[in-house]
């Protein structure tokens, strides 16, 4: 065999006479995006993403059919050959009805694979349910009780009935994998590199447990006398018990992760000198000083914050609350503070909201609870004044609101009512309307217009080199721990880079999103949603155990069971999306790049599989493979131009038969537009 030499991007590559310029480059280890190649199959050229730059050639060649040429030099990733490229995969998902991803698992702050886990749990494989979970989500059993579950509010299935109930499916699997031994996944060789995390809350936690997984040195400092941040300190044991997160969090330190607590910046050593001590730094500190009640009075012996509360009580201490007290604020922070009110043997507690029930931003069940547990809920009520005695709270001055137009969260905006007040005798008053980051030691960072860090949000950047910040520390302060662990996962991704010498941001994966036709849901049964049980109200506000029993094995897998399975098939195999992923695609140009769309339907006359016309991009590998590879032709284009599709054709039984049992065109399909029936 003839040798030749192909450079390629600077690589001189050895090949032999007669292979493709992609052949070439894929054995010298040079990834070149295709669609419509195949080993088994001729030469095809089709889809115009393995476009390269030959030098002294006017136009681009496609890698996949273009013969080398001794003594060619190519450039596979030119200016002009990324444009084509990107061009071409723009035009061809304008066209393409592909639900990469299920709802679920596209409003997922953390990113995890919803709709996998939960079919593995409706099938019984609850270690592989937490695997696909902790691929992001490193602490399911924790979060999986206290998440509010964004996933669940876009959850299809409530288009029929009620949504899935995800995250108490998560609460479940993790606990069932946890008392069975556990799950930690394996990690990368050592790289030598050293990465500092400030903050050993959910964000920290997380951000250590995937770089330490990458190889990577990692330490945490924590300024409490655990681990956890608000996960620990920042809500009750009733909702979250301690014993579980202590056993997630022992998973994560086994990876090799160094814990230090009671470490504070700017006490133990100052924020220049932890910089320099590390390779990188992420600060993931959250937020632990509270917003002002704002209102005379609050100097008040009796006034203090539903964080700091719930923080002494999280430490065993029992801070003088008294027998009536009022919580100001509509979160769930403010949720837990009247509940551990109610558990610290208050007799009358009162939740006062300038707001009606229905702009409570609280869960649902949260509320419901607090109203079984005895809480009253004064609303459109707004603090005017505390009113003390002898510097001791004794009343709280309510202005009574009403509703007027909607502010810039959509909410309508309360106004007080002119001279329209109520007076409510309290012995304490707890404000739960906001937190924010404290800042102190970390003053030669830049921080944005409300105070706290200022961080890139792509690449998590601060403005001092090798520090990156995510979080309730950052840019729009304090959200929920879902949400942090979500950044801590793209952090970690972008730190990975750098520390291998890349300065790359994290890309947002782009997805297909399907568009269901009316209708849809009709072909689906109702079937009820299944009921987390719990204490009866009267029995548990007399203690701080959990409040939730759990669900049974039979609940777990009947609950799952209930998804609608939304999203493709074939995600994690895809080529067409893979190669869109390889170029950060505009969604918004995609959309209007759509003009006349192919019909989206989907038949079954391959017998054992199921053909899907909306996924396809008529890339021809289908036809080819059966009439190549097989040798029947069972399938092949019909009609011309725009209207061309591809349908199979069987002429007697014996064929039908050959079709089931071959399966070699859905194998080869790049797009998962073709299905392997079960």
């Amino acid at each position: 065999m003839e040798k030749i030499n192909v450079t390629i991007n600077g690589k001189v590559c050895s090949g032999v006479k007669g292979q493709t310029l992609l052949q070439i480059a894929q054995e010298n280890g040079i990834h070149i995006p295709n669609l419509c190649h195949n080993d088994e199959l001729k030469h095809y050229g089709g889809c115009s993403l393995c476009v390269v730059e030959a030098e002294g050639s006017p136009k681009l060649l496609r890698a996949c059919s273009t013969i080398a040429a001794d003594g060619q030099v190519i450039n596979t990733e030119s200016e002009r050959v990324v444009r084509t490229r990107k061009t071409a995969i723009e035009l061809l998902m304008s066209d393409h009805e592909g639900d990469c991803r299920g709802p679920c698992a596209m409003t997922c702050p953390a990113g995890v694979n919803v709709q996998a886990y939960v079919q593995a749990i409706a099938a019984g494989d609850f270690l592989e349910a937490v695997k696909v979970m902790k691929q992001k989500l490193p602490l399911p059993a924790s979060i999986g009780r206290v998440c509010p579950h964004p996933c669940e509010t876009e959850c299809r299935r409530k288009n029929v009935d009620e949504a899935v109930s995800i995250a108490y499916l998560k609460h479940y699997a993790a606990d069932r994998i946890m008392a069975e031994g556990g799950y930690v996944p394996e990690k990368a060789a050592p790289t030598g590199k050293t990465v500092g995390i400030v903050g050993g809350g959910p964000g920290g936690l997380s951000a250590a447990y995937h770089l330490a997984r990458a190889g990577h040195k990692v330490t945490v400092v924590e300024t409490m006398p655990k681990m956890g941040g608000m996960l620990r300190y920042g809500i009750p044991e009733y909702r979250l018990p301690k014993s579980i997160l202590d056993k997630e969090i022992a998973e994560i330190a086994s990876l090799g992760i160094e814990m230090k607590n009671e470490f504070r910046i700017g006490r133990d050593v100052s924020f220049e000198e932890f910089k320099n001590s590390y390779d990188a730094v992420i600060l993931a500190f959250g937020a632990w000083k509270s917003m002002p009640i704002g209102c005379p009075g609050e100097e008040l012996d009796g006034v203090m914050c539903g964080i700091d509360m719930l923080r002494q009580v999280a430490l065993g201490e029992k801070p003088d609350i008294g027998d009536k007290v009022a919580v100001i604020g509509g979160g769930n922070t403010a949720m837990d503070a009247c509940r551990t009110a109610i558990r610290l043997g208050a007799k009358e507690v009162y939740i006062v909201y300038r707001r009606t029930e229905n702009e409570m931003p609280a869960e649902k069940i949260e509320i419901e609870e607090s109203k079984e547990e005895g809480v009253i809920f004064k609303f459109l009520s707004s603090p005017a004044e505390i009113i003390g005695e002898n510097g001791k709270v004794k009343e709280l001055k309510l202005q009574v609101m009403e509703l007027g137009e909607p502010d810039a969260s959509g909410r309508r905006s309360p106004v007080p009512v002119e001279g329209k007040f109520e007076i409510l005798p309290v012995t304490s008053v707890i404000g739960a309307i906001g937190q924010m980051a404290n800042v102190a030691g970390f003053e030669s960072l830049k921080l944005n217009k409300k105070g706290i860090i200022s961080a890139d949000e792509k690449s998590f950047r601060t403005s001092e080199e090798g520090v990156f910040g995510i979080g309730d520390a950052t840019n729009k302060g304090a959200s929920i721990a879902v949400s942090a662990v979500g950044e801590a996962y793209r952090c970690a991704t972008v730190v990975d880079m750098y520390l291998n010498g890349l300065d790359v941001p994290f890309q947002e994966p782009f997805f297909s999103v399907k568009q269901l036709p009316e209708g849809y849901y009709d072909q689906f049964e109702k079937e009820a949603r299944a009921v987390m049980p719990v204490r009866e109200p009267e029995d548990r506000i007399k203690d701080f155990e959990a409040i939730n029993l759990g669900f049974s094995e039979e609940q777990a897998v009947k609950e799952a069971q209930r998804c609608l399975d939304c999203g493709c098939h074939d995600y994690n195999d895809c080529k067409l999306i893979k190669c869109a992923n390889l170029y950060e695609l505009d969604p918004s140009k995609v959309n209007r790049m759509k003009g006349k769309v192919h019909p989206d339907y989907t038949e079954t006359r391959l017998v054992a599989i199921e053909r899907d016309q909306g996924k396809c991009i008529l890339c021809g590998q289908c036809v080819r493979v059966c009439d190549e590879v097989v040798g029947k032709g069972l399938i092949d284009l019909v009609s011309r131009g725009f209207e061309t599709a591809i349908k199979p054709e069987f002429n007697n039984s014996e064929a039908v038969k050959g079709c089931a049992d071959c399966l070699k065109c859905a194998q080869a399909c790049p797009t998962g537009a073709l299905k392997i029936l079960k």
